[in-house]
């Protein structure tokens, strides 16, 4: 089996079209259907099942995604274990972060002093929630993410701690619970909520804090950013139940921060998901080196 046709797999799962595919690859697309052809043969199993449109994964074809990206990030990571025994960094860096991270690292902060370091070093930045982030570190999309899980980590991966900090109750100022310091869980039941999509940290937090207390939830508004669910929660469309460097953010100024039982308080855990220690290539390594307190 050569890297070229994983590399060729990998891409057409990706765009889910040879032609697409074959653009992003610079290579001819017959060239490329060739090569998918004969890595369907070599293994006796059907990768795609094809249409005018589109192609989608067979069952084969998705269990072999997951090892063709564990596979040809191991490669990379041996790549650049070579250049930088040479004393040479180079290559690629793809990193995940949740938003709002900055109570636990500023990523921004943090990315821009390792180009200044390593500018041989291509950086690549994706946002989205902590688990898809985890799980993306687990089949080498990722070499590393920032991420505020609730539980274990996917198997392959580990956490490397990095703060710990409160939830809170955020709610608008004419709120009826607004002009407490305090509220009980079962204050709750009955309020429209505004929350994270479900693979979020804080969500999935919240949500195993409420059935802890036997409090059923209405999360009637979902967004997939921080500033939205401020924007939310300030037009006094829901209250939230958030990590509390969201709460004294600038744009949460004119709301009101109320704190739940300290026994029961669940607690946001940022953390740094890498990949096993002998998958961790040398640029992640370093990136890891310039966080404070790791």
């Amino acid at each position: 089996m050569e890297l070229r046709h994983l590399e060729y797999f990998v891409a057409v799962a990706e765009e889910r079209h040879f032609t697409r595919a074959a653009e992003r690859l610079l290579v001819s697309q017959s060239g490329l259907s060739a090569s998918v052809r004969s890595l369907e043969r070599e293994l006796g199993a059907r990768l795609f099942l094809r249409n005018t449109r589109n192609v989608e994964l067979t069952d084969a074809g998705r269990a072999l995604l997951a090892e063709a990206h564990r596979t040809l990030a191991g490669v990379r990571a041996a790549k650049e274990a070579v250049d930088a025994v040479q004393g040479l960094l180079r290559g690629t860096l793809a990193v995940g972060s949740e938003q709002c991270m900055l109570s636990a690292v500023d990523v921004p902060a943090l990315l821009a002093r390792f180009r200044s370091l390593h500018p041989g070093v291509e950086i690549q930045l994706r946002q989205a929630g902590s688990q898809a982030l985890a799980d993306d570190v687990a089949t080498g999309q990722l070499d590393l993410a920032f991420v505020a899980l609730c539980g274990k980590p996917p198997q392959g991966t580990s956490l490397l701690p990095l703060a710990d900090e409160p939830m809170v109750l955020m709610c608008h100022p004419e709120h009826r619970l607004a002009a407490r310091e305090q509220v009980e869980w079962e204050e709750l039941n009955g309020e429209a909520f505004v929350d994270f999509t479900p693979d979020w940290g804080a969500r999935a937090l919240a949500d195993r804090a409420f059935g802890e207390a036997g409090v059923k939830r209405q999360v009637s508004l979902e967004v997939n950013d921080v500033h939205s669910l401020i924007d939310m929660v300030g037009h006094s469309l829901g209250i939230a139940l958030v990590p509390e460097p969201i709460a004294h953010k600038p744009q949460a100024a004119s709301l009101r921060c109320l704190r739940l039982p300290a026994a029961t308080t669940p607690v946001w855990h940022a953390s740094i998901a890498v990949p096993e220690p002998d998958r961790t290539g040398p640029a992640a390594r370093r990136l890891i080196d310039l966080v404070p307190g790791i």
